[in-house]
């Protein structure tokens, strides 16, 4: 049972490990390495079966040993800071068709067509940037060029060992643990350029948030079962609730995603896989919720509190440049949703109830 993390010793990145609960230990010594590991990409690509090792030298105390720093005094960075990939599915009935509401030409407020059978049979993705990754706490910058910014609230998934047509039923043993995944997306740019039948690409490109740590499969106990991940999600904005629900009614197990991400290719220690989005888990799912969601802006707070695993916390900052200088912007203005009468949340709600709740 672990907490693997990255944080900041001096000027470099180091990869630790949480030990009772509240202290940070450098994991390079922990396994007495002589070249320090960066971040937990680094763990995870030594060989002999890494985290087996790092589990057995925490059991025979050596982390008690070891220098310790409460978590508190210590600044975090993303547990990857560079991923090999990121990719990013569709597991979430809710989200893909907005409150059950998309329509029987399968759009829905002016987002483009989905095929639900396609939907239902595929493990559905697309590639996001390993580039810009945040980790908790740090500073997400407004992207200049939209004006309709949006977070996504999911799971994250870390690939712990090389694998290539992975089944669904060994992907168990490829999953390193679970952290939360914050898909930032930028719905103008989005729509924009979807209409041109490739994409999401701009609309997502600039910024994906993960952490606060990757939490070890162990440590959820009944709570994973059958691939599924069965959690309650929050997400708060300037401390108001915009999100509650939970992450019990995936359509796609993580272990599908890991046999389709590897169908004919390949995934490698410190790949990203996200589980796409919670029911809920945006400003507009919110909003028609009759949530007081709106489209985020500079100064905005984003928490995202997963069950399990812990707060993920980023600041929107201002731009680095203003709009008219960017060439490529949609030429509208996205409105944000709509909410749903009383009645309409009510049965959304009771469909979407986990039923070990009631």
């Amino acid at each position: 049972m672990m907490k693997l993390l990255a944080y900041r010793s001096g000027d470099a990145t180091r990869c630790g490990v949480l030990v009772e609960g509240d202290f940070v230990v450098d994991v390079t010594g922990l396994l007495g390495l002589e070249v320090p590991l960066r971040d937990v990409q680094d763990l995870l690509e030594l060989p002999d079966r890494p985290l087996d090792r790092l589990r057995d030298a925490i059991a025979t105390g050596l982390g008690k040993s070891q220098s310790r720093r409460p978590i508190a005094d210590v600044k975090l960075g993303p547990p990857v800071m560079q991923p090999p990939t990121v990719r990013d599915f569709a597991a979430f009935e809710e989200h893909i068709t907005q409150q059950f509401t998309r329509g029987e030409d399968g759009t829905i407020d002016g987002f483009g067509y989905l095929d639900m059978e396609v939907w239902n049979r595929l493990p559905v993705f697309y590639f996001s940037n390993p580039l810009m990754i945040a980790g908790h706490d740090q500073d997400v910058v407004h992207p200049a060029a939209t004006r309709n910014m949006d977070y996504e609230c999911e799971i994250g998934v870390v690939i712990a060992k090389e694998g290539k047509d992975v089944l669904e039923a060994d992907a168990d043993e490829y999953i390193a643990g679970f952290t939360i995944f914050n898909d930032w997306s930028f719905r103008d740019l989005q729509v924009d350029e979807m209409g041109g039948t490739l994409g999401p690409v701009k609309g997502k490109d600039a910024a994906t948030s993960i952490g606060p740590w990757i939490v070890t499969p162990d440590e959820f106990g009944d709570a994973y079962r059958d691939g599924v991940l069965s959690l309650r999600a929050q997400v708060r904005v300037n401390g108001e609730t915009w999100t509650d629900r939970n992450t019990w009614n995936m359509v796609h197990t993580f272990g599908a995603m890991i046999e389709r991400a590897s169908q004919d290719s390949r995934v490698v220690p410190g790949d990203v896989i996200g589980s796409g989005t919670i029911g809920m888990g945006t400003t507009m799912e919110a909003a028609r919720l009759g949530r007081p969601a709106r489209w985020l802006r500079p100064g905005d707070v984003v928490e995202m509190e997963i069950e399990g695993i812990g707060v993920l916390r980023n600041r929107v900052v201002e731009p680095t440049r203003l709009r008219d200088a960017v060439r490529y912007v949609a030429p509208f203005e996205l409105p944000m949703a709509s909410p749903m009468s009383a009645d309409q949340i009510a049965a959304v709600d009771a469909r979407v109830r986990n039923p070990a709740t009631v």
